[in-house]
């Protein structure tokens, strides 16, 4: 199997917005920093915006590995598996950036996504090399539901305790890089 596509078609496109869940990879430049890498879901937080650029919402939580890494040098990789289906993996390699509320575009962005209290910032990545590979290790199974804990989490908190806990946890990563401007 294994294939490189020029662009993000309408096929591809359908079957990455149809998975529950991807993983995102970055890293920061310092040989000795921590690579991350991340689950994330909830139905509609990923878009195919066009055949070379996709992006997702990202919303707070603890860390602030991602943003800290794309603020300092961008490389970004999202990574797709079927859990359901045929088999297969879809790699979306690329240049990400951090587009905050107030940022020019940040509204227009937010509007292709479904609503959500906690939203930090929405994650942009320019796609360099977009591949897929066969998949056949990874294990079947069952979507049930989304999660509903970190939308009720930022709910309760709300636009003030949320400021808060960004402030005192997603100023700086665990490398010591800048997260979130204060």
């Amino acid at each position: 199997m294994g294939k490189v596509f020029e662009g993000i078609d309408e096929s591809l496109a359908g079957w990455l917005t149809a998975q529950p869940v991807f993983f995102v990879a970055s890293a920061p430049l310092a040989g000795d920093g921590l690579v991350n890498c991340s689950p994330k879901g909830l139905v509609g937080s990923f878009v195919v915006l066009d055949e070379h650029s996709v992006a997702y919402l990202d919303l707070t939580g603890s860390g602030i590995e991602t943003v800290a890494h794309l603020r300092e040098n961008g490389r970004i990789v999202l990574m797709f598996c079927a859990f359901d289906g045929r088999p297969r993996i879809v790699r979306l390699h690329g240049l990400g950036r951090v587009v905050l509320p107030g940022d020019d575009g940040f509204a227009e962005l937010l509007a292709r996504f479904p609503e959500h209290p906690g939203v930090r910032s929405v994650i942009v990545v320019g796609l360099a090399r977009i591949s897929d590979s066969c998949g056949y290790a990874v294990p079947t199974m069952a979507y049930v539901d989304d999660r509903d804990v970190l939308d009720l989490d930022a709910a309760k908190k709300g636009p003030d305790k949320l400021a808060a806990y960004r402030a005192h946890k997603n100023a700086t990563s665990l490398d010591g890089l800048p997260g979130l401007p204060t």
